[in-house]
């Protein structure tokens, strides 16, 4: 069976994803440094989990990626499956760091 060419459609598709990868990455970056200068609420292992889940993650990528590779994918698909679990880390990331943000800045029950 002939393996469909990517359209720009697919294309485009890749590259957003690795946009929207570099925005995720980008806003976690922020708001650690922000944390770092106390300007930020973090929890007190961030400094220790920015670098551990590193490997991990990076390990996930290259596996979904070789794995599209080796069973014939379109660079196109094996883009995508690289980034994928690089976007669920940064956006689980970006959401927890937001949201203890906004935890932070409500106002105690009782007081307006």
């Amino acid at each position: 069976m002939a393996r469909r060419k990517a359209n720009v459609t697919d294309i485009w598709s890749a590259w957003a994803g690795l946009g929207l990868l570099a925005l995720e990455a980008q806003a976690v970056i922020g708001m650690r440094v922000m944390g770092m200068h106390g300007l930020w609420p973090v929890g007190k292992g961030e400094d220790r989990k920015m670098v551990s889940e590193k490997p991990p993650a990076f390990a996930r990528s290259a596996l979904a990626a070789a794995g599209v590779a080796a069973s014939g994918g379109r660079p196109d698909q094996v883009l995508a499956a690289a980034v994928k679990p690089l976007t669920r880390v940064a956006r689980a990331n970006r959401k927890r760091l937001a949201g203890a943000a906004v935890k932070r800045r409500k106002p105690p029950k009782g007081r307006s």
